[in-house]
This record gives structure tokens, sequence and C-alpha cells, in this order.
């Protein structure tokens, strides 16, 4: 029988909390970012890239002020050693309209049991743009000329 690696286990509890946290997210629940974050975190998204709580729980608190029902939902995880990925899904309301982003987040965890590394992959143009108005229609278009399957 294999051994179980110990930074695994610390970081699959890490892992676990922070899935939790995410799972309740709401205005009330950003205090308790510093818990699961080491304090000079790196944080990267399409979107932004800051290093530090303060500056991720800025993004947290814009994205209530400008999304509808914002929420999100673990689908799955990989713990190995220090890193993990979580895959999720991030339901939201745009203008009314529901939409759906999916995507993962690679982590790495410290020492202490913090998130030191917080990396989203997921594609704004596929996620996001598609379900917009005009740029929506465009990206379709865009899509259909570029695609191989398009060319059959």
């Amino acid at each position: 029988m294999a051994d179980i690696d110990p930074r695994s286990a610390a970081t699959e509890a890490a892992i676990t909390a922070l899935a939790a946290f995410y799972e309740a997210l709401s205005p009330s629940t950003l205090d308790g970012l510093g818990a699961l974050y080491a304090r000079d975190t790196q944080f990267k998204d399409p979107f932004n890239e800051v290093v530090g709580v303060t500056a991720i729980r800025r993004i947290f608190e814009h994205m209530f002020a400008t999304v509808e029902a914002p929420r999100f939902v673990v689908t799955h995880r990989i713990v190995q050693g220090e890193q993990a990925m979580l895959g999720w899904d991030f339901h939201l309301r745009l203008r009314g309209r529901a939409i759906v982003v999916r995507g993962v987040s690679h982590l790495r965890v410290d020492a202490e049991g913090r998130v030191c590394v917080h990396r989203d992959y997921w594609d704004p143009a596929e996620e996001l743009y598609a379900h917009l108005p005009v740029l929506g229609g465009l990206m379709r278009l865009l899509r259909r000329k570029l695609s191989a399957a398009g060319q059959v």
C-alpha cells in the first residue's frame, strides 16, 4: 500500500474548505478570504491579475456589484501534493439572462495550508461574450467562419 503524501492531505483539507467557501460565497462571507488565502496570494483570471487578499476581495466586490445572483458550483477536484485543480460552474444573471460559465482553477497551497497561487482558466468568448446581444452574433459568425466543421 502506498504512503499518503502529507502535503496532499493538507492540500485536500485546504481545497475542501475553499470549495465550501466558494459554494457559499456572498458579500457577507468575503471576510473569510484571509483564512483561506495567503496574504500575498497571486490571483489571475481572464480579466484580472492581482496580488494579495485585499485585491482579491475587490474582484469579488465588483462581481457582486455588476452581476445578478452570482454563485459557484464546484463540479470536480484533483489534488496532488501542494497543487489542486477545481472545476466549477459559475451561474449568474446578466441583464436578466441566465448564464453559466464553466471553468477550472489551478491552485497551489503553501506550508500554512493557505492558497498562495490561484489561476482561473475559462473562455470569455464562448462563456460570456457569446451571450451578449450584438457581440454574441459576431462571435457566432466568427466561430462558423473559423470552424473546421463549417468547412465540410
